[in-house]
């Protein structure tokens, strides 16, 4: 029965910091490095092996997985990297306090900036220096100006089925370090989530969900591995982030 596993990054200096990161290419604070370590180790103890790996084009995951990686003792396996598999880009709210921006625009109008299907957080204009148009990682891709979920599963789903569906139907056991709501994105698509009940789901940093899939790549079981009182208190953390402070 193929395993995938899905690896949201440790966290960033910029999810201590409360802030919407997006595309800005923040790395890993020394606690989400520790949670690499922890989440490597987990693996290992698991007795899980890795063929392939995929990441993102961001540090906070491309590190995340080296350091998983390293506690595996498979450092030198095969790593395929894509900007299908980067964050959700934040728009114009990129760099800005989550507790800050819900006690000027509301609560409610964060969760939906952070967790609607369908609608996307504020545009950065072209001339913004925080647009990554001008990256040369982005060469020859529509850098975006804001997402919403929607159209980071447009992006993921593609990617899915032309290099990850295939090498797991070819019996490689997969590794994916991407981010919180490419995964979201994924987890949609392999879960067959509706677009409403996708907006309360919260994946935790740090924390390996291990699928098993039948012979058309549907889930059998998935689980997280770990102290399930540890996990939720992760994922109460990411829940909470777009709260005013009182």
């Amino acid at each position: 029965m193929p395993k995938l596993v899905l690896l949201r990054h440790g966290e960033s200096d910029w999810n201590r910091e409360n802030r919407f990161t997006g595309w800005t290419d923040v790395d890993l604070s020394p606690k989400g490095a520790e949670e690499a370590r922890a989440a490597g180790r987990s693996l290992a103890a698991a007795g899980l092996r890795f063929d392939l790996a995929f990441t993102s084009v961001l540090k906070r995951a491309i590190r995340t997985l080296w350091i998983a990686l390293e506690e595996l003792d498979q450092m030198w396996l095969p790593v395929e990297k894509s900007w299908r598999l980067n964050e959700r880009h934040y728009g114009a709210l990129q760099g800005l306090d989550k507790a800050e921006m819900a006690a000027r625009f509301g609560e409610k109008q964060v969760l939906v900036w952070r967790r609607s299907y369908d609608i996307p957080p504020p545009p950065l204009e072209k001339n913004d220096s925080r647009h990554e148009g001008s990256d040369p990682r982005y060469a020859g891709v529509a850098v975006p100006r804001s997402e919403c979920l929607k159209d980071t599963v447009a992006r993921v789903i593609p990617y899915w089925n032309s290099a990850i569906a295939p090498a797991v139907n070819a019996g490689r056991r997969v590794l994916i370090a991407a981010h919180g709501n490419s995964l979201r994105a994924l987890v949609k698509h392999l879960d067959n989530i509706s677009d409403a009940d996708i907006m309360p789901l919260n994946i935790p940093t740090g924390v390996p969900l291990v699928y098993e899939l039948d012979e058309r790549l549907k889930p059998v079981r998935h689980a997280y591995l770990g102290d399930p009182a540890e996990i939720e208190k992760r994922i109460a953390a990411v829940a909470a982030q777009g709260k005013a402070k009182v």
